[in-house]
């Protein structure tokens, strides 16, 4: 068995885990109004890659912590990352049609439905990582701190500015430092959140958590200059969703501001500060390594 293949089996396994763990935590019931866990569940089992929870499930494990710990703060994290794409898919948003090769969640539901279903689907991500704190005893630091990161990571200083600056810069030129701080926020911050997550409940020392903390924001520029180079030779049949929609709307991307070529080069440069990182772990970091240049290779 070569190395790729033992990569892409520990990538299924986390996130058949994950996939498991997400079904438990939408439960659906007969009382009126229960059509609201069908559109949570629609988007939720969707599918998609589950980068974020596998980042903090793979993390954690690196660290030798609890996979057990770990799994209700993944979930929350995927939970939040599908509402957001909920919400982005809306006519006064992204307005896209489809995403994840399925019909957007507005498209299925309606409007205000899937803004319902988005809004929900954030509510239960906290309700999942309280529930599981109030369960432990002794110093519950690591997880509140856990849940902190993930709170910024997704909020106002995060992923909502990110939107916020796409949104505010559509149709107008900005700067290529102006470009990577939205991304930072955008994508990276709820990649960054992931992996912090997974450093604070697996008990990363001091250097450990810096050096993660360099790997996350480096993968997840990786990760949006990827999507910004597919978006260009990308189809829908491979990324799931619209492509070329960027460049019809007049949204910054790394391949509109910086060029294509450039666009690659700068792939290339975060795949290889991610990986550098990663240094301090030795050989225990294998599969983050090999993630970092599963995120630089991918096709969807």
């Amino acid at each position: 068995m070569d190395g790729t293949n033992t990569f892409r089996e520990k990538y299924d396994e986390y996130v058949n885990i994950v996939n498991n763990a997400l079904d438990d935590c939408v439960a659906t019931d007969d009382k009126p109004g229960s059509e609201i866990f069908n559109a949570m569940k629609y988007s939720l089992a969707a599918g998609g890659k589950r980068l974020r929870p596998v980042l903090a499930l793979a993390v954690c494990d690196m660290l030798g912590g609890s996979r057990n710990d770990v799994l209700p703060f993944a979930c929350a994290i995927e939970m939040i990352h599908t509402y957001s794409l909920i919400h982005d898919d809306l006519p006064a948003m992204d307005n896209d049609d489809y995403r994840r090769g399925m019909p957007s969640n507005h498209r299925v539901f309606g409007e205000a439905m899937a803004i319902l279903a988005g809004d929900a689907l954030l509510n239960r991500a906290y309700e999942v990582m309280i529930s599981h704190i109030m369960k432990k005893e002794g110093d519950l630091r690591s997880f509140v701190r856990a849940m902190d990161v993930i709170a910024a990571g997704s909020g106002a200083e995060g992923m909502i500015r990110g939107q916020t600056l796409d949104i505010s810069y559509e149709g107008r030129e900005l700067s290529g430092e102006t470009l990577e701080y939205m991304h930072r926020c955008k994508t990276g911050a709820l990649i960054r959140a992931a992996v912090l997550a997974g450093a604070c409940i697996g008990g990363a020392s001091e250097q450990g958590y810096e050096a993660l903390a360099e790997y996350a924001e480096n993968i997840g520029l990786a990760f949006q200059i990827k999507d910004d180079i597919m978006d260009v030779e990308g189809s829908l049949d491979r990324m799931g969703k619209t492509s070329g929609k960027d460049a019809v709307s007049g949204k910054n991307t790394y391949v509109s501001v910086h060029g294509l070529e450039k666009a690659v080069q700068l792939l290339d440069g975060s795949v290889s500060t991610a990986v550098e990182a990663l240094g301090c772990f030795g050989e225990k970091a294998g599969f983050l390594r090999d993630l970092a240049f599963f995120i630089k290779e991918r096709d969807n």
